[in-house]
């Protein structure tokens, strides 16, 4: 793979040219195009999440700079900001959507023997949702409170490998819960979710499509027990129940039973109480499972500052739609990176290393295997400039 190339194009050499060709000839991508093919486009945002720039002018100005290497990195032509902005702004944002999801597709494949509890048949996943703030005078068509505006990113997270694989841009006054009523229902598999997707209509839809939930149940649960079972209380566990609710409204809407689990975590002197409908996972794991959910919060935290999610480089929702399914196809790009070169670094670091490195002509493998390297690349990540390398 190495044959002299720099980083970035063995990064790319992941991608089959085929994927992405498909997509952009399914959405006519590149349909009257003069400068700035679909390719150089996705290129030249890929870059821009990598190192870390927050602007179009940020982006030229640091592609120009590195003018003598653009072609053997994999760009075909000069990349202007004015042209970029078009782009982002016309071209059909579905492009990087169905590329996206075809990435998903191939990291999912990789990361499926991830170990999961063996009484789960199929995939766990989490679902959770995070704001991310804009400027009400930039993007007045994202309105969130009185002066401000935000939009709310949803993802369905598979816990083998944290890898994304469903996504939602809405309001910040959509309620959480009602992504479960497009949220993609596999039978067998177990979806973990915090407090604000407890709606038990919804969940009871989950449960006649043969799916398995996991949520923190509201402070003013009411129900009936009809059986406790045995639990480790130095696990800190303190309850396993099975019951079924007892408020009227609320039974009309769930008449199923439940099992209720109560779990007491001794750092934070926090309890908390988990509601679901698998009966044959252990308390333990199902509460395990429930602290994997946190992952997604990590994953929230790589796309606000690792891929740049929180500057947007175009205003329309075209432009942001774009921008935050190039960002995940990075990312899902980098993770299959990882598993088939089997690095043991975490997508943080990965991401770190790429950042710095990106333009030097050394194997990737070695780039990220190579401890020595790395520890001086992140010592100095903050004093070295991308160019000085």
């Amino acid at each position: 793979m190495f044959e002299g190339q720099m980083v970035f194009p063995q990064l790319l050499a992941f991608l089959p040219r085929r994927i992405l060709d498909n997509c952009v000839r399914r959405y006519h991508g590149n349909k009257r195009v003069r400068a700035l093919s679909c390719r150089d486009q996705f290129l030249a945002m890929m870059f821009a999440q990598l190192t870390a720039r927050e602007s179009l002018r940020d982006i030229e100005i640091c592609l120009t700079a590195v003018q003598s290497k653009l072609f053997h990195a994999g760009f075909r032509g000069p990349i202007k900001r004015s042209t970029l902005a078009d782009a982002n702004r016309l071209r059909d944002w579905r492009i990087w959507q169905d590329l996206g999801l075809a990435l998903i597709d191939r990291a999912r494949q990789l990361y499926a023997a991830d170990p999961l509890p063996s009484e789960l048949q199929t995939a766990a996943y989490a679902l959770d949702a995070t704001v991310l703030n804009l400027s009400l005078t930039l993007f007045p068509w994202a309105p969130s409170q009185r002066d401000k505006a935000a939009i709310k990113l949803h993802t369905l997270l598979d816990l083998r490998g944290n890898i994304p694989c469903f996504l939602r841009i809405s309001g910040t006054r959509t309620r959480d819960c009602a992504m479960l009523d497009e949220v993609p229902v596999e039978a067998g598999s177990l979806y973990v979710m915090d407090r604000d997707y407890n709606d038990y209509g919804r969940l009871h839809r989950l449960h006649q499509a043969g799916a398995f939930f996991l949520v923190r149940a509201k402070s003013n649960l009411t129900y009936r027990r009809q059986r406790s079972q045995t639990v480790d209380r130095t696990t800190g566990l303190r309850s396993d129940q099975i019951i079924l609710l007892k408020d009227r409204r609320t039974f009309r809407k769930y008449p199923d039973r439940l099992r209720r689990i109560t779990f007491f975590n001794a750092e934070t002197r926090r309890r908390f109480v988990f509601i679901g409908n698998h009966f044959l996972l252990s308390a333990a794991d199902l509460v395990e499972l429930y602290w994997r959910r946190w992952d997604i919060e990590l994953f929230f935290k790589w796309v606000k500052q690792d891929l740049r999610i929180k500057h947007f480089v175009g205003n329309t929702p075209n432009a942001v739609r774009t921008q935050i399914w190039i960002a995940v196809s990075t990312y899902v790009l980098v993770a299959i990176l990882r598993r088939e070169l089997r690095i043991e670094r975490t997508m943080s670091e990965i991401l770190q290393i790429l950042s710095v490195t990106i333009f030097e002509k050394t194997p990737i493998k070695t780039v990220l295997n190579e401890i020595q390297f790395q520890s001086q690349i992140l010592q100095n990540h903050k004093q070295l400039s991308l160019f000085d390398l």
